[in-house]
C-alpha cells in the first residue's frame, strides 16, 4: 500500500479511529488555492450560503463519515454506483452470456415496470379504500351523536379518535421505521441523484408508509397520501429490483441481473411515476412528474417503460373503482382519489379576467415562497423535538392532531347556519350520513353549516365541495367562511407537515390555493365572470407553482384531474406566472428540503463557488492506494481502518517501468475477491481464469437492502494475510480521470452526468505520482468549500 499526496474524501461509508484524522480548516492556515494564481476571484454569493438553505447537518470537514436526516432520523449515506465497472469480471459475465440470457434479460426489464404497476395500483387502491372507510366510519359516528345533540360527546368522540390514529402512526414510525416519516419525495429524489441511506427503501419503510398514510389520513391532519404514494412506489420497485436477497431465500437466477443500481435506478424511477399516478389517477402526469422532479438521468427507452408502468396503474384503478361503485367496498365510492369534473361549465374569458387570473398567480407565487419559508422554519424547531428521541416525537404528534382536531371542530360553532336553497332542501342538503357539500353539523332542519362542510369532512371531499360551486345561483360559501378556512388549512398545513407521520403536501397546497382562489371569486365576482369553481382550481395551480415550482407535471396532472382541456391556457398562465414570482425569493419546498436534511445532492447547474476553483483545489491527503499485486494483509488492514468504498490501484515496479495508475477497486469486490481466497506466496500475477476457478461473475454483483459481506466476516489465518492477491482481475481499468487543472464546475458538470461515484485527478506534469486524489459527491458541495476557503469564499 502506498501514500501519495491527496485522500480519497466523500460519501464513502464511515471512518475508523485508525485513520489519520484530517486537520480542521480551522486548525490549518488556509493556502491560497492553485487557481487564483491566474483567476481574480470573485465574490460570489448564492442562496445555498443563506440561511433558509443553511442544512441541519454542518460538515466543517470532507471526512468519510456523511450523515443526513432521513425521515425523522439521523444515519450515515453513501454514493451509488451508477458508474458500469468494466474489469475483467464485468466482461466475463458479458461474454458468457448467450443471446436466450441477453433476450431474458431485456423482457424482464418489462416484466418487472409492469409488475410494479399492478402493485403501486393494488397499494393505491387499498390506501383509498382504507382512509375513506376508516375516516368516514370516524364521522358518521360523530354526526350520529351531533344530531343527538350529544355535543360534548361527539366532541370527545372525535378528538379521541383522531389522538389514536395518530397515535398509532407515529409510533409506527417512530420505532419500527423512521425513514417512513414525511413525504419521502426528497429521500426519492435524492436517491435518484446517487445518494443512498439506511432503510431508505427497506421493507419496514414501505410497510409503515402504507400503514402510517392511511392512520395519519384518517386522523384528519391536514395532509395528503399522494406524496407518500411516490415513495410507495419507489420501495415497491427497489424491492422488485434487488435481484434477489439470500437473508429471504430468493435468489433466483432470473432475478440476479438486477444486481446494480443502473438497473434499480431505472425501475425506481418507473415506481415514482406509478405512485403519481396512483394518487392521481394521471398516468401522463406520473411520467412528466418523475422527469421534471425527481429523477435526475433521463433517456427515451425509459420513458416508454415509465409510460407503460402508469398506463397500468390507471387500469388497475379504473378496474378495481369500477367494481367498487357497485356498493362492494364500504364507505368507499366517488371519495378518496380525487377525481374533478369541470367540464361540464362554458370555459370563456375576457381580458379582464385574464387580469385577474394573472393577479391570481402573482399572489399564488407570493403565499407559496412564504410557504416554503416557513416550513423550513418549523421543520427546524420539530429537528430539535425529534432528536430527543421516540417518545417526544409520538408527544408532538400527538399535541399537532388535538389543536387539529379542536380547530376542525371548534371553528365551524363560530358560523351562522345557512338555510338550504329551496330546490335542493329536499335532496341534497342537508347532507346527512354522508359526504356532500351541505353539512348540518348543529344546525337546525333544513340548514346547514358551511364551515362544517370544509372541516368535517375527509380533504378529498374538502377539495371537491370547494370546486363544486356555480351550479347554483347563490353564495355557497362566504367570505368569512373562505377566509376562516384558508387560514387555518394554511396554518395547520405548516404546523403538520414535519411530525413523525408519513404526509404530503399536495393536499394541503391544494386545498390551501382552492379555498384562496375561491376568495378571490368571491371579493373580485363583479369584475370577473369566470366561475368560482374554476377559480378554485386556478388558485390551487398558483399555490402548487408557487411552492412546488413544477409547471408542466402539475399542469397536466390538473387537466387528467378535471378532464376538460379548455382550462390549459388559464392553468399554464397562472402556474408560469406563479413560479416565477416565487423564484425570485426561494427554492422549491422539496429542494429546500433536501439541502435541509443534509443530502448532498448535485443540481444541473455547478454551485457558484466552483466557477473559481480547480479540482486540485478540493483534494486532500493522505491518499490510500493498493499496488496491483498487494500483500492480503495490508488490504484487511486497509478495509479496517478507512471506510472507503473505492481505491486507485496502482503498477509499480517490477511489474511497470514506472508507477503508473492502473485502475479503481470498489471496497466491495475486494471483499469478495478476499473471502474466495485467491492468494499467491510470491508477488506475482495470477490472471482472471484462476479468480473464475472459484468465483462467478454474479458473486461480484452488489448485495440487495439486505446484509451485504463485510471486512469483520472475513476469517483469515495469519499464514494467509502474508501472501498477497492479485488485484487486475476486479481493477476497473478505465476509471474516469480529470487533470489537476480543470475548472470544479467544469468536474462537477461530468461527475453529475455520467453519474459517477469517484472521479480521479491525475497530475498536469509528469515526476509526480500517477493519481492526485479522488473527487467524490462531498467534495462539490458549497458548504464543504467554504470550509476549505472561509477566507475567500464568502459564508
Amino acid at each position: 500500500m502506498a501514500p501519495t499526496n491527496g485522500k480519497e474524501t466523500g460519501l464513502d461509508g464511515a471512518e475508523s479511529s485508525c485513520t489519520t484524522p484530517l486537520a480542521t480548516p480551522a486548525a490549518t492556515p488556509i493556502a491560497t488555492p492553485m487557481s487564483t494564481r491566474s483567476v481574480k476571484w470573485e465574490k460570489d454569493i448564492e442562496d445555498a450560503a443563506g440561511a433558509l438553505h443553511r442544512p441541519l447537518l454542518y460538515h466543517g470537514t470532507n471526512t468519510t463519515s456523511q450523515m443526513a436526516i432521513v425521515g425523522a432520523n439521523t444515519c450515515p449515506i453513501e454514493s451509488l454506483d451508477y458508474e458500469i465497472v468494466e474489469n475483467e469480471v464485468y466482461n466475463q459475465d458479458w461474454r458468457s452470456r448467450g443471446k436466450l440470457q441477453i433476450f431474458q434479460y431485456q423482457v424482464l426489464k418489462w416484466v418487472l415496470a409492469l409488475f410494479v404497476g399492478v402493485v403501486v395500483g393494488l397499494a393505491g387502491f387499498f390506501s383509498n379504500i382504507a382512509v375513506e372507510n376508516i375516516a368516514g366510519f370516524k364521522l358518521l359516528l360523530t354526526g350520529d351523536l351531533m344530531l343527538e345533540n350529544r355535543y360534548l360527546a361527539a366532541f370527545v368522540l372525535y378528538i379521541g379518535c383522531n389522538a389514536i390514529l395518530a397515535t398509532a402512526a407515529a409510533a409506527l414510525c417512530a420505532y419500527i421505521a423512521p425513514a417512513a416519516a414525511g413525504s419521502g419525495i426528497p429521500e426519492v429524489k435524492a436517491y435518484l441523484n446517487g445518494v443512498d441511506a439506511h432503510s431508505i427503501l427497506a421493507p419496514s419503510t414501505l410497510l409503515v408508509k402504507i400503514l402510517g398514510s392511511i392512520l395519519g389520513v384518517s386522523a384528519g391532519f391536514v395532509l395528503g397520501k399522494e406524496g407518500p404514494m411516490v415513495h410507495t412506489g419507489a420501495c415497491v420497485a427497489s424491492l422488485l429490483a434487488q435481484g434477489g436477497s439470500r437473508k429471504y431465500g430468493l435468489t433466483w437466477n432470473w432475478i440476479r441481473y438486477f444486481k446494480n443500481d443502473l438497473d434499480r435506478r431505472d425501475l425506481i424511477t418507473c415506481g415514482a411515476a406509478a405512485g403519481v399516478a396512483a394518487a392521481f389517477r394521471a398516468p401522463v402526469g406520473g411520467v412528466l412528474f418523475a422527469l421534471e422532479e425527481v429523477t435526475s438521468w433521463w433517456r427515451s427507452a425509459l420513458l416508454w417503460r415509465t409510460f407503460s408502468t402508469t398506463a397500468v396503474v390507471t387500469m388497475v384503478l379504473h378496474a378495481l373503482i369500477t367494481y367498487c361503485r357497485g356498493g362492494h367496498c364500504g364507505l368507499f365510492g366517488k371519495g378518496g382519489l380525487i377525481m374533478f369534473d369541470l367540464g361540464s361549465r362554458q370555459v370563456t374569458y375576457t381580458v379582464t379576467d385574464l387580469a385577474v387570473v394573472m393577479l391570481l398567480g402573482v399572489l399564488g407565487g407570493l403565499l407559496g415562497a412564504l410557504f416554503n419559508f416557513l416550513v423550513d422554519r418549523v421543520l427546524r424547531v420539530y429537528s430539535l423535538v425529534n432528536a430527543k428521541g421516540a417518545c417526544y416525537k409520538i408527544v408532538l404528534t400527538v399535541t399537532i392532531s388535538v389543536i387539529t382536531s379542536c380547530c376542525t371542530f371548534g371553528l365551524p360553532w363560530l358560523t351562522t347556519c345557512t338555510p338550504c336553497p329551496p330546490e335542493l332542501a329536499k335532496t341534497k342538503c342537508p347532507t346527512i350520513g354522508r359526504s356532500g357539500n351541505f353539512k348540518n353539523f348543529q344546525c337546525p332542519p333544513g340548514h346547514y353549516n358551511a364551515l362544517a362542510s370544509l372541516f368535517f369532512n375527509t380533504n378529498d371531499d374538502a377539495i371537491r365541495n370547494l370546486l363544486s360551486a356555480g351550479r347554483y345561483d347563490y353564495r355557497e360559501f362566504g367570505v368569512s367562511t373562505l377566509l376562516t378556512f384558508f387560514t387555518t388549512v394554511y396554518t395547520l398545513g405548516l404546523l403538520t407537515y414535519g411530525v413523525a407521520v408519513p404526509s404530503g403536501l399536495f393536499i394541503p397546497v391544494i386545498l390551501a390555493g382552492a379555498s384562496f382562489g375561491r376568495l378571490v371569486s368571491t371579493l373580485l365576482g363583479s369584475v370577473s365572470g369566470l366561475d368560482s369553481g374554476l377559480f378554485a382550481l386556478l388558485g390551487a395551480a398558483s399555490f402548487l407553482g408557487g411552492t412546488m415550482r413544477m409547471t408542466v407535471s402539475v399542469c397536466v396532472i390538473l387537466l387528467e384531474l378535471t378532464n376538460d382541456l379548455l382550462l390549459l391556457p388559464l392553468i399554464m398562465l397562472v402556474l408560469l406566472i406563479s413560479k416565477t414570482v416565487a423564484d425570485c425569493f426561494n427554492k422549491g419546498v422539496y429542494e429546500q428540503i433536501v439541502r435541509m436534511k443534509g443530502l448532498p445532492y448535485l443540481e444541473v447547474h455547478a454551485s457558484a463557488c466552483t466557477r473559481s476553483l480547480v479540482a486540485g483545489d478540493v483534494v486532500s491527503g493522505p491518499l490510500v492506494t493498493f499496488s496491483s499485486v498487494e500483500r492480503v494483509g495490508a488490504v484487511v488492514e486497509t478495509l479496517k481502518c478507512t471506510g472507503h468504498n473505492g481505491f486507485p490501484v496502482i503498477e509499480d515496479p517490477p511489474l511497470a517501468p514506472a508507477p503508473e495508475l492502473c485502475g479503481l477497486v470498489l471496497r466491495s469486490h475486494l471483499l469478495v475477491l478476499l473471502q474466495g481466497r485467491i492468494f499467491t506466496g510470491a508477488r506475482v500475477k495470477t490472471g482472471a481464469a484462476e479468480v473464475f476457478r472459484t468465483l462467478a461473475p454474479f458473486d461480484f454483483a452488489k448485495a440487495g437492502s439486505g446484509k451485504g459481506l463485510k471486512v469483520e466476516d472475513l476469517e483469515l489465518t495469519e499464514e494467509e494475510m502474508d501472501m498477497y492477491v492479485d488485484l487486475h482481475p476486479i481493477t476497473n481499468r478505465s476509471p474516469y480521470t480529470v487533470v489537476e487543472t480543470m475548472s470544479l464546475a467544469k468536474a462537477a458538470s461530468l461527475f453529475r452526468g455520467l453519474g459517477l461515484r469517484h472521479m480521479c485527478v491525475v497530475p498536469r506534469t509528469q515526476g509526480r505520482p500517477p493519481v492526485v486524489g479522488i473527487l467524490t459527491r462531498h467534495d462539490f458541495m458549497p458548504q464543504y468549500i467554504r470550509g476549505l476557503y472561509p477566507n475567500v469564499l464568502p459564508h
